[in-house]
């Protein structure tokens, strides 16, 4: 089964350092019913960009918490076992937990298929939907039209032997 494990470059740069994506549990998304009833789509690719997005957003909310993290939003894909990801079954409901999925153990970072993150030109409108979150949480439309201007970038796609790269560790 394939997650999206939202991170933050600091978060992407510890897993390099000690080769696992730690958890105790993990937080992911995947193509849940849950997902698969909302998006109204058979179609996988879809449904897994869906499930990618909804990663992004929460790794949006990591950088609203880590004000010194690099205004980037950072998206993990890994692939686990068939079963080892689980819903919450009491917030399969829940809009802001579509998608949402537990992971029990730490992941080797080894087990990850791409890392998906926002481009330089991006910085600008993450740093401003981060800090603008709060208040479209709490219903401020202004303010959920700064998060979605994050959400109009795309994530570029990296293989995971750029992880070094990203992260400012290649020698």
């Amino acid at each position: 089964m394939r997650v999206y494990v939202p991170l933050t470059l600091p978060g992407l740069a510890e897993a390099y350092k000690t080769g696992e994506l730690a958890g105790g549990p993990l937080l992911a998304y995947a193509v849940t019913p849950a997902l698969r009833e909302w998006y109204l789509s058979d179609d996988i690719e879809e449904l897994e960009y869906a499930a990618l997005n909804r990663a992004a957003l929460a790794s949006l909310r990591l950088l609203a918490a880590d004000s010194g993290a690099a205004r980037r939003r950072v998206v993990v894909a890994v692939d686990v076992p068939d079963g080892a990801a689980t819903a919450d079954p009491d917030r399969g409901l829940d809009p802001s937990a579509l998608g949402e999925v537990r992971v029990a153990d730490a992941v080797p970072l080894a087990k990850a298929a791409s890392v998906h993150v926002d481009a330089g030109d991006a910085e600008a409108d993450v740093a401003a939907a981060a800090q603008a979150l709060a208040a479209a949480d709490g219903g401020d439309d202004d303010a959920q039209f700064t998060v979605d201007g994050a959400e109009d970038h795309e994530l570029l796609w990296f293989a995971t032997q750029e992880i070094p790269n990203l992260v400012g560790l290649a020698g």
